[in-house]
């Protein structure tokens, strides 16, 4: 039986990101440069854009995954997607008076100190303090939460009682999970490719670009419903209390169309985070996110993703005005390498329906040194490989954030990465190379070799393959891309006479009759005036100068 070709819908670009978690160190260097770029004004004192979560813990806001109480996301109704937070009819009905909404205190109320409490305080025995005020009300407070204020006590008792996805998993594994190592999970706006933000908003106000899949507010048709606030389910839409507009981050959009990196990016202190293009087939979508199962999301977003080097592939996205350096962008996508090629990225949450373009490596320190620390050697394949099941950080967690619950991906991701380790090793050492290494995970020397390089010593150049931004539109409206643009009508540099010219108050009477000037309609236009673009060089062209016993 032939084989059948697959076939290609509308094909469109997307800007995503991936993080490699084995490279965080929580330094929130990212948060911080982010929070001076986007929101160091008033207002915006208590969100963060970016922010770095302990797992395990209660995140920012505090318990934001826990879609019972927020109705954030989507939902399967009678085999049909729509909000958890309902229709239209019922959101109209709320509209005024919205239950799920997140309060101040499960951010946290920001604060400033009274420093002026020690420079006033006069002579004395005792040593002056400058009390924590309220950055709201400017009222004295206490200090009782923060973006990340489960910041290095994963693991703890009093935080992992209030972690979503620990709260799921049995009795024993999180008996163990207290024994284990915290990890980092740094977090944006996921710019999903079926945002339910843009979806609930009443005034349509949040968008989706065309050219580049970037999620935006428009703050000029924002009426501050804070219905985004409420279907968001990773809670990164924001409400900025002294404009009454919802705010959000812009994936620095500003500096991609420019072919730059986000501000957390450019800063990143562990250089974990890779940024490039991936081309999606958008009449998929709907589908991918309807699919019954939870667990098969994950797979159905791969499947919108289309393989950029594929000629049938270029030639649809040339078809479908995507310019060539965006198509040559994506074969060069560190993005694509990570999600589909090597598949060791993973969405986060997809269980939301919302399939999200922010990916994550799951991290792999621990297996290493839980090995070590038995009086194995870390680094022997048979080993490392039977060690994967019995991480001290379990499968079952990371597959409740990674993929909605399915340890399969995940073991496979983590095998690939212990492999990796595992082949770059025998090379330091000048050892002798086992193919079956490579083999067992679905690679060859070649491709762990590569993948390797990107994951650990990859470039600037390599890390960030971001080209400059376009329109999207109509890919050739008038046949002008094979040809020079002065060619013909319409190019650039080429206008209507017409489409400038306002009309005269009162008919020319240059030439004929009244109201027409030398090549004029009669309409009152500027038509008849001299073009010196026509004008050959030679002799005086008619309607230089007025005739003889006529005002100029």
């Amino acid at each position: 039986m032939p084989r059948r070709e697959k076939t290609i819908g509308r094909v469109m670009a997307h800007v995503a990101m991936v993080m490699n978690l084995d490279k965080c160190i929580g330094c929130h260097t990212c948060s911080v440069t982010c929070k001076q770029t986007w929101t160091n004004r008033s207002g915006t004192e208590y969100a963060w854009f970016n922010n770095v979560e302990t797992r395990p813990g209660q995140g920012y806001p505090r318990g934001y995954e826990d879609q019972d109480v927020w109705q954030g996301g989507w939902k399967l109704a009678r085999g049909r997607l729509v909000p958890r937070s309902g229709g239209r009819a019922r959101r109209l009905a709320r509209l005024f008076a919205n239950p799920h909404l997140p309060a101040l205190s499960d951010y946290y109320e920001p604060w400033t100190y009274d420093y002026e409490n020690l420079t006033t305080a006069p002579l004395g025995d005792d040593l002056p303090t400058a009390p924590p005020r309220s950055l709201v009300d400017g009222r004295p407070t206490s200090v009782t939460w923060g973006p990340n204020w489960d910041d290095d006590l994963g693991g703890g008792p009093a935080h992992t009682a209030g972690d979503v996805v620990l709260r799921g998993m049995n009795e024993q594994v999180r008996m163990e999970y207290e024994q284990a190592f915290m990890f980092y999970l740094p977090r944006i706006c996921e710019h999903c490719l079926n945002p339910a933000c843009v979806a609930v908003c009443p005034s349509g106000a949040l968008y989706k670009r065309i050219e580049d899949g970037i999620v935006l507010v428009d703050q000029d048709r924002c009426r501050g419903w804070r219905m985004c606030v409420s279907g968001c389910p990773y809670k990164k839409v924001y409400f900025n209390h002294q404009t009454g507009k919802a705010e959000k981050c812009t994936f620095c959009y500003p500096r991609i169309e420019a072919g730059q990196p986000t501000v957390c990016s450019e800063t990143c202190v562990g250089r974990l985070r890779y940024l490039g293009v991936v081309l999606y087939d958008a009449d998929k979508v709907g589908a991918a996110a309807a699919v019954e199962n939870e667990q098969d999301l994950y797979e159905a977003q791969l499947d919108c993703f289309l393989d950029p080097h594929d000629p049938a592939v270029q030639q649809a996205a040339e078809d479908a005005g995507i310019p060539h350096d965006w198509i040559t962008a994506a074969r060069r996508s560190p993005v694509y390498a990570l999600i589909s090629t090597y598949r060791v990225a993973l969405p986060l949450h997809p269980e939301y329906r919302t399939l999200p373009m922010v990916w994550y490596v799951p991290p792999l320190s621990p297996v290493v040194d839980s090995l070590t620390a038995s009086g194995h050697d870390g680094e022997d394949p048979a080993k490392l490989f039977a060690a994967i099941d019995a991480l001290r950080i379990p499968l079952d967690y990371l597959a409740g954030l990674f993929t909605a619950g399915d340890p399969a991906p995940v073991e496979a991701a983590l095998c690939r990465l212990a492999a990796m380790r595992s082949h770059m090793r025998r090379i330091n050492l000048g050892e002798r190379q086992d193919p079956a290494i490579a083999r067992a995970v679905g690679l060859d020397a070649d491709g762990i070799e590569a993948m390797y390089r990107l994951l650990a010593i990859a470039k600037y150049e390599d890390r960030y393959v971001i080209p400059t931004g376009y329109t999207a539109g109509d890919p050739d409206p008038k046949g002008l891309t094979s040809a020079c643009s002065l060619d013909g009508a319409g190019g650039v540099g080429m206008y209507d006479p017409e489409a400038f010219h306002a009309p005269l108050a009162e008919p020319a009477t240059v030439g004929g009759g009244p109201g027409e000037a030398e090549g004029g309609d009669g309409k009152g236009s500027l038509r008849g005036r001299v073009n010196l673009l026509n004008w050959n060089g030679e002799g005086r062209p008619a309607g230089l100068f007025p005739r003889r016993g006529e005002q100029p």
